[in-house]
């Protein structure tokens, strides 16, 4: 090993923990103004405001992850030396996190372009949400592979929902007439799974520091997933009985979200 590379492995460890602190100050942001977000009325100012907050802190956490997932690909037990088993700490800490990274970047900009799009569906389609959707597709097969390698059923379970996800966002981008406030349920949805993997990330972080021979328990990534379910199908109960107010309802959230960017 040369003099810079030895350099940058002993820098790892630092970087590293300097991307987490950052990574847990988004994280804890997105934890709290996801419920304010989801409390308030849908469409009013409260609810705009904390969904703002919340999209935002959701993307600083979703690049912080990739930033870790690569220093984990790069330097696998570098930070956490209690850790041992190099194979397993790549898998889970660099690649499954890079996808489960992409995949929660995926979730929040498919949500917020509904809402901005919701007059123009065309627009959903542009380049740059069709190559995100790929990079899922590409790093969820990538984690299902060294999931089957590594003998991690988490892995192979997981990539299986971002591939039911990311079908299901290509399914509907590439729909050329949609429905009348067809892209309310699809921000719901979208906006709420980012929510479960926000909670998820949290919770698996902190036994990861905990308990690290807890951390991938697939029970603790079941919880925040049936609470988010239920979440959704509350909403989306709400909003089938009443079409009208749904639409009254939707024409206020589109009134007051940002748009965003498809450059």
């Amino acid at each position: 090993m040369n003099g810079d590379s030895a350099t940058m492995l002993a820098l790892v460890p630092l970087l590293f923990r300097l991307i987490l602190a950052a990574h847990i100050g988004a994280g804890v942001t997105a934890l709290g103004s996801f419920w304010v977000a989801v409390a308030a009325a849908k469409g009013g100012k409260t609810h705009r405001r904390w969904g703002r907050i919340f999209a935002n802190a959701v993307y600083s956490a979703g690049f912080c992850a990739l930033g870790m997932a690569l220093l984990s690909l790069y330097a696998p037990l570098a930070n956490h030396p209690q850790l041992t088993d190099e194979a397993l700490y790549r898998g889970l800490f660099g690649w499954m996190m890079l996808y489960l990274a992409l995949l929660t970047i995926s979730m929040t900009r498919y949500g917020l372009v509904m809402v901005a799009n919701k007059r123009h569906h065309d627009a959903n389609r542009h380049w740059s949400m069709i190559a995100l959707q790929l990079g899922v597709l590409v790093t969820g097969a990538n984690c299902a592979i060294q999931g089957v390698v590594l003998r991690q059923p988490l892995m192979i379970g997981i990539s299986v929902v971002g591939f039911g996800t990311t079908f299901t966002y290509l399914w509907y981008l590439s729909r050329r007439d949609v429905p009348r406030g067809a892209w309310l349920p699809e921000h719901l949805k979208a906006m709420v799974a980012t929510g479960i993997s926000s909670y998820t990330a949290f919770l698996s972080v902190g036994l990861i520091e905990m308990f690290p021979q807890h951390a991938f328990n697939p029970a603790i990534w079941v919880i925040p997933t049936i609470i988010g379910v239920g979440i959704i199908g509350y909403f989306l109960r709400k909003l089938r009985p009443r079409p009208g107010a749904a639409s009254c309802v939707a024409s206020r959230v589109a009134g007051g979200v940002p748009s965003a960017s498809n450059g």
